[in-house]
C-alpha cells in the first residue's frame, strides 16, 4: 500500500482536469443557448411592439385622411367623412380605434353653432356638456362608425377634462399627433365592462377667417387659430386584442404601461410575467409607452445543454469518487496513528481527572472525619454523625451518576433528605420550587447543608414534632434562594455561635456555590437563607 505515491497523485489530477473540462464545455454551452434563447425572444419583442407601432402608426394616417377631407370642406363634414370612413374600413384594414370624431371649437357660453352641427349630423337635439369654467371648448360634433355606446360621446366637451385639455393643448402647438393621459372614455358611461383608454388628436388650424363664425374659432397666445380637433379614441383592451390577436396566446405574460418603465400606470396586462421580462418601446403619438413581454421559456432555453451538463456532473462526480478512494487511502493510516495518540492522551486525561478528583474526595472526606470527631461526646456519636453526612455526600454522587448527568436538581436533594426524616406525602407536597440545577461540587454543598438542617431539626426543631416547618426556593433576579424556615418552636434557638459543622457548611456554600447564607432566630422561629448564583438564568 503506497499512500503517497506518484501515480496516484497523477491520477488525480487526470481525473479532476478532464471534470473541470467537460464542466467548462458544460457551462459555455448552457450560457450560450441562454443567450441565443434571449436574443430569439428579445427579437420576437420587438417584432411584437413594432407591429403595435405599426398599428398606431395606421391610425395617425387615418386621421391625417379625415383632417385633410375636413379642410377642403368643413360644411360637409359629417357625410363626407361618413362616406370616406365607410370606403376605407378602418375598422377591418387597421382595427383598434374607437372611431373617429370631430371636436368643433366654440367660445365661452356659445354652444348654439355646435349644437346645430350635431343636429344637421345626427337629426336629433343633442346639448353641449358639461358646464365648464374655461374660455373654449372643443364639443364632440361627429363619431364615426356610429354605435349607440358611442352616441354617449356627443357633446362632450374634451376641453372641460384636464388631461384631455394637455394633450390638446400640445397638438394645438406643435401641429402633430399628441396623445392624451390614461382616462376613461365617455362613451364607457354606456359600457357594461369599463376599460381605460386614451385618444390621440390632430388639430384642424382655422382657414381664411371670411365668412366664418368667429364663435367657432378658439385662439390662444402663441398658437395659430383653430377651430377643430379631429380624434380617434381607443380602449386599451381592445385595442392590444385588435392588434396582436391569436398572438397573445403564444405570450406567457405582457403589461403595457402608460409611461417610462414599470413606475409609470399599468393600462393593460395579461397572463403572468415571469423573471425574463422583455422590455420595448411604443411610440403612441408623442408619448412612449413601456411594453414588457415574458414568454416563459426557462425549460425552452436550458433544454439544449441539459443532457450534457447531467454527463459533465456525472463525470465530476466520478472524478471527485475517485479522489475520494484515494485520498480514504491515505486518512486511513493517519487517522489510525492519530487515534491510538489520542486514546492515549484520553487515558492520561482519565487518570489526571481520576487523581484530582480523589483527591478533592479525601479532602472533603477528612474534613469531614475532622469537624465532626470536634463535635462528637463519643465514638457512637461521632459514628452516627460521620455516617449521615457520608451518606449526604453519597447520595449526591449517586444522582449523577445514576441519571448519567452533569447537574442533578435542587428538588431531587430535599426532597430525599426530607423523605428520610420521616415527612409524610401531604407535607412534601408543599415543598415546591422551580427546577434548579446544580453541578457536582453544588450538588454536594447542598446535600451536606440540607443533611445538617434535617439533623438539628430532629434533634430540636420542627421534624422532632415541636414545630412547623416550611422549606422552599425560588428565583429572585440572577439568583436562587433556598428557605429553610422552621416556626412555633417551644423556644427561640440561640445561634449566637456556630459549630464546627455549622463553619464547615458555611465554607462550602462560599467557595464551591459561590454564594452566602443567613440565620436569623426570633418569637420561637428559626430561618435560614442560603443564596447563590443562577448558574442558568435563561431557564
Amino acid at each position: 500500500m503506497r499512500p503517497n505515491s506518484w501515480a496516484d497523485r497523477l491520477l488525480a489530477l487526470l481525473v479532476r482536469f478532464v471534470g473541470l473540462v467537460i464542466l467548462l464545455a458544460t457551462l459555455a454551452a448552457a450560457t450560450a443557448s441562454f443567450l441565443y434563447n434571449q436574443s430569439e425572444e428579445a427579437d420576437r419583442a420587438a417584432r411584437v411592439a413594432a407591429q403595435v407601432n405599426m398599428r398606431l402608426h395606421d391610425h395617425v394616417a387615418v386621421l391625417k385622411g379625415v383632417r385633410a377631407l375636413y379642410q377642403s370642406d368643413a360644411a360637409a363634414s359629417g357625410p363626407g367623412i361618413r362616406a370616406y370612413l365607410a370606403a376605407l374600413q378602418p375598422q377591418v384594414q387597421a382595427p383598434g380605434m374607437e372611431g373617429v370624431g370631430i371636436a368643433a371649437a366654440m367660445r365661452a357660453g356659445t354652444p348654439a353653432a355646435l349644437e346645430a352641427k350635431l343636429r344637421e349630423n345626427y337629426g336629433r337635439d343633442i346639448k353641449v356638456w358639461p358646464t365648464t369654467d374655461q374660455p373654449i371648448g372643443f364639443a364632440v360634433v361627429l363619431v364615426e362608425p356610429y354605435t349607440p355606446r358611442r352616441n354617449a360621446a356627443l357633446g362632450f366637451d374634451m376641453y372641460s377634462d384636464p388631461t384631455r385639455r394637455a394633450a390638446m393643448r400640445r397638438a394645438w402647438q406643435t401641429g402633430q399627433p399628441a396623445a392624451s393621459g390614461i382616462v376613461y372614455l365617455a362613451q364607457e358611461k354606456a359600457a357594461k365592462v369599463k376599460q381605460p383608454g386614451f385618444l390621440i388628436y390632430l388639430p384642424v388650424y382655422a382657414r381664411s377667417p371670411a365668412g366664418t363664425n368667429p364663435d367657432t374659432i378658439a385662439t390662444a397666445r402663441g398658437a395659430r387659430p383653430i377651430e377643430a380637433f379631429v380624434y380617434a379614441p381607443f380602449r386599451t383592451d381592445d385595442m392590444m386584442k385588435a392588434v396582436l390577436g391569436a398572438q397573445l396566446d403564444t405570450i406567457d405574460g405582457i403589461e403595457i404601461y402608460a409611461g417610462k418603465g414599470p413606475s409609470a400606470p399599468l393600462v393593460f396586462s395579461k397572463g403572468t410575467m415571469g423573471w425574463d421580462a422583455q422590455e420595448q418601446t411604443l411610440h403612441v403619438a408623442d408619448r412612449q409607452w413601456t411594453m414588457r413581454i415574458s414568454y416563459g421559456r426557462l425549460l425552452e432555453r436550458l433544454g439544449r445543454p441539459f443532457a450534457i451538463m447531467i454527463f459533465g456532473i456525472a463525470v465530476a462526480l466520478l472524478a471527485t469518487q475517485l479522489h475520494l478512494v484515494q485520498r480514504r487511502r491515505i486518512d486511513a493510516a493517519q487517522a489510525l496513528a492519530e487515534e491510538k495518540a489520542r486514546h492515549a492522551e484520553d487515558r492520561e486525561l482519565m487518570i489526571g481527572e481520576m487523581a484530582h478528583r480523589m483527591k478533592n474526595a479525601f479532602a472533603r472526606i477528612g474534613a469531614l472525619a475532622r469537624i465532626t470527631l470536634r463535635e462528637s461526646a463519643s465514638l457512637e456519636e461521632f459514628e452516627a454523625k460521620f455516617d449521615g453526612r457520608m451518606r449526604a455526600l453519597s447520595d449526591a454522587k449517586q444522582m449523577l451518576v445514576t441519571g448519567a448527568v452533569d447537574s442533578v436538581e435542587l428538588g431531587q436533594i430535599v426532597r430525599r433528605e426530607l423523605e428520610l426524616a420521616g415527612r409524610s406525602p401531604e407535607q412534601m407536597a408543599a415543598v415546591t420550587g422551580p427546577d434548579v440545577r446544580l453541578d457536582d461540587e453544588g450538588a454536594q454543598a447542598l446535600s451536606l447543608a440540607i443533611h445538617e438542617f434535617v439533623t438539628n431539626s430532629i434533634k430540636y426543631g420542627a421534624l422532632a414534632g415541636h414545630g412547623d416547618l416550611a422549606v422552599g426556593w425560588r428565583r429572585n433576579g440572577s439568583d436562587i434562594e433556598l428557605s429553610w424556615t422552621e416556626s412555633n418552636l417551644p423556644e427561640t434557638p440561640r445561634i449566637e455561635g456556630e459549630s464546627f459543622g455549622t463553619q464547615f457548611i458555611r465554607t462550602l456554600i462560599e467557595r464551591q456555590l459561590k454564594g452566602s447564607w443567613q440565620r436569623s432566630a426570633a418569637d420561637h422561629r428559626l430561618s435560614i437563607t442560603i443564596r447563590w448564583p443562577d448558574r442558568d438564568p435563561g431557564r
